[in-house]
């Protein structure tokens, strides 16, 4: 059984401890544009310097995104994302498309994404075996990890 002060056990804790602090999102987003030398990560994020900088390390270190020197003369790296980088892309646009739907107005929003197909992205998530959009009511979960249940710890 977890000791009493131990989490539960999670990917979604797993993940943000990579890409959960402030402007780790941010800075995916900018390299997913094709934004990712450090002066335009600076200027279109607005995050200190030494925050950046800390921040790419991380997701570097992750490997979220790969570091690439543009410039011998002085040295002056990009940052690209990643397979692992390039997967969260659909959680940004779904975070997008949440931040429209609740906290703007139609005629607000800063960026429309546009498909392949030509329309304007509309993000939803599927499951993969069926086709059906996934929503709350539809899912059950089975907890993996022993001495775990949906409620919490389970007694021995």
């Amino acid at each position: 059984m977890p000791a009493s002060r131990d989490p539960r056990p999670c990917s979604i804790a797993d993940t943000l401890a990579i890409v959960g602090e402030k402007y780790s999102l941010l800075v995916l987003r900018e390299v997913c544009l094709g934004n990712g030398r450090f002066d335009q990560l600076v200027r279109n994020i607005g995050a200190p310097r030494d925050v950046l900088a800390t921040r790419l390390r991380r997701l570097v270190d992750a490997g979220v995104l790969d570091k690439h020197a543009y410039s011998e003369r002085p040295r002056r790296f990009e940052y690209r994302p990643t397979q692992a980088g390039l997967e969260l892309e659909p959680v940004l646009m779904t975070l997008m498309a949440w931040g429209d739907r609740h906290l703007r107005k139609d005629d607000d929003r800063p960026m429309v994404v546009e498909h392949s197909c030509g329309d304007e992205l509309v993000p939803t998530v599927t499951c993969a075996s069926c086709g059906g959009e996934v929503r709350h009511e539809g899912l059950t979960a089975h907890p993996q990890s022993p001495g775990w249940s949906v409620a919490g710890p389970t007694a021995r």
